[in-house]
Formats: C-alpha cells, sequence, structure tokens
C-alpha cells in the first residue's frame, strides 16, 4: 500500500426490478443486508452497503427498480432512485442476461443520458446464457449509452465480481473513509430486521401476496442475563384476504415465516431471538401519505 492513494465514493445500482442488485449487494459485502425475492419491487429503500478495504472504502446505494409507478409507493421508489443518481461517484446499471435488453430497460437508460458521473454497464447472471449469446447483448447495449466499461458477472456465482470492484475501486476519486472499517450499512438494526420479516414473507406466499405488505417493528429488547433479544413485529396487509393467507391454517404459515426469519436475525445480531409476529390489515396503505410515512418511507427527504 505505499504512496497508494486511499480512494472512497459513493456507487449508486440501479436497473430493473429483479435483476440480481440485492443479490450482488449481498455477496460483496458478505452478509445479508438487502433482502432478495424473485418478485420485481423487493427493495424500497435506499440500502447503503459499505466495503472498507486497506486502500479503499466503496459505499453502495442499491435503489428501488427504476419503473413506471402505478401508486404513491411507486412514486416514492422512483423519485427516490432518479435523485440517487445525482448525488454518487458512479453509476453501476445492471442487467439481466437472462431477459436481456427491453422497454424497461430503455426507460432507465433514457433517464442515464442526462447524467454526468460515468455509467458502468453490469451484465448479471452470465451463468444462465450461453457466451455467444452474451457477446451479442453486449454489442446491442453498447450502441445505448457511452458507457464507461461493460463488466458481465454472475453475483449467485460470484463470476468476475472481483475484477468489477477492482475497476470501481480504480475509477474512484481519492477520498476519505467515511465510515468506520467494521460498519456495513447505515440503516439501524430495526430497519433491517424488517426487510428480513418482509423477505420470508414474500418469499413464502409466492404469487398469492403481491408487495402489499409492509413491517413495522413494534418493539426490541434484550430481557434476561443471557442478552437474549425480543422482537415484536407487526405485518401490515391491505386485505383480509391477505392476512389469512399469511397466517395460515391453524397459524402454520405465520410460524414459518418467523422461524426462517429468525434465523436471520439470529445472523445478523449474534445472539438468540425471540420473535413474536402479528398480522393486521390496513386498506390500501400504499396510496396512503400517513400510513407510507409511518412505515419508513418519508418524501421530504427526497
Amino acid at each position: 500500500m505505499d504512496n497508494q492513494p486511499f480512494r472512497s465514493g459513493f456507487i449508486a445500482i440501479v436497473g430493473r426490478p429483479n435483476v440480481g442488485k440485492s443479490t450482488f449487494m449481498n455477496r460483496v459485502i458478505g452478509q445479508k443486508i438487502a433482502i432478495m425475492s424473485d418478485k420485481p419491487q423487493t427493495t424500497r429503500n435506499k440500502v447503503q452497503g459499505v466495503l472498507t478495504e486497506e486502500d479503499a472504502q466503496l459505499i453502495f446505494i442499491d435503489t428501488p427498480g427504476i419503473h413506471k409507478p402505478k401508486h404513491k409507493l411507486g412514486d416514492f421508489m422512483v423519485k427516490q432512485a432518479e435523485h440517487t443518481l445525482n448525488e454518487v461517484d458512479m453509476i453501476l446499471f445492471m442487467v439481466n442476461a437472462k431477459e436481456g435488453y427491453g422497454a424497461g430497460d430503455q426507460f432507465i437508460l433514457d433517464r442515464l443520458q442526462s447524467v454526468k458521473q460515468p455509467v458502468y454497464l453490469v451484465i448479471n447472471k452470465i451463468d444462465q446464457v450461453h457466451p455467444d449469446e452474451l457477446l451479442k447483448l453486449i454489442d446491442q447495449y453498447r450502441t445505448k449509452l457511452d458507457f464507461a466499461e461493460i463488466v458481465p458477472i454472475s453475483a449467485l456465482e460470484g463470476n468476475n465480481v472481483d475484477h468489477l470492484l477492482d475497476v470501481m475501486k480504480n475509477n474512484l476519486p481519492e477520498g476519505p473513509q467515511y465510515y468506520p472499517e467494521d460498519q456495513i450499512t447505515d440503516h439501524p438494526e430495526r430497519f433491517i430486521i424488517s426487510e428480513l420479516i418482509r423477505e420470508k414473507a414474500l418469499q413464502l406466499t409466492r404469487e398469492e401476496i403481491p408487495h402489499s405488505i409492509a413491517v413495522v417493528i413494534d418493539q426490541i429488547e434484550e430481557r434476561d442475563q443471557r442478552k437474549a433479544v425480543y422482537v415484536q413485529a407487526t405485518i401490515v396487509t391491505e386485505r383480509s384476504s391477505q392476512k389469512g393467507i399469511i397466517i395460515g391454517k391453524q397459524g402454520s404459515m405465520l410460524k414459518q415465516i418467523g422461524k426462517l426469519a429468525r434465523k436471520d436475525i439470529e445472523a445478523l445480531l449474534g445472539s438468540k431471538i425471540y420473535l413474536e409476529l402479528w398480522v393486521k390489515v390496513q386498506k390500501d396503505w400504499r396510496n396512503r401519505m400517513t400510513q407510507l410515512r409511518e412505515y419508513g418511507f418519508n418524501e421530504d427527504e427526497y
């Protein structure tokens, strides 16, 4: 590291919903801080992941997928993502190699035309396509925007991820270490816990529950000498039928959500967790500003 300048900066990850942004973040940071689901629109808040190395600090901002909004929550997510593009040092535009170029990509590319920061095209999920198809895809995207560089990766398998990290480090400006080296995110634990519970609810209910659920943490406290942490949370749905699905027959689905979420929360906090889950119906909450604020979507910040 002799005479090597320390580099640091903020990196926005943008892309259509479900291209693998959260999978990439979790691999790079080495710990689960962004929730993963095969449903689009999983990420709702900017999740900052912080990677600190000997000679660099990379601060990732995992934006909500830029898409045409259908409700106030959608408006909030798109505004948040577009605002992010103007405050970072570089942008990773991530696409899905398997799905190829589509109208959703063009919608984002149109917004990237006006940014001054360098845009790096990251083609993810290359483990799912033939190399010939990948070359065609690279040629196709090359004509769409003047990318600083095009890097194919597989976030899930880890292929070429280290090379992408090197590319980013080499192109970040010299700068300070913004965060302590052991800090991996700027989100409070309460937020990450709520996201882990929401992830399990989405994964287990599959097609039956759309993205009309929120998770509110009612209480987190240590209660005994063994340092066990008690977490009480409420899963909010828009309809009574969804509440029934999440609770399941004799509470079986809610128990399963709790069991899987507890494992992830224990890994996050490094202590035993007692998790109590409740479910309540709040009709049409995604279109009500008071509810959006209550559940952590604060429009005033953007």
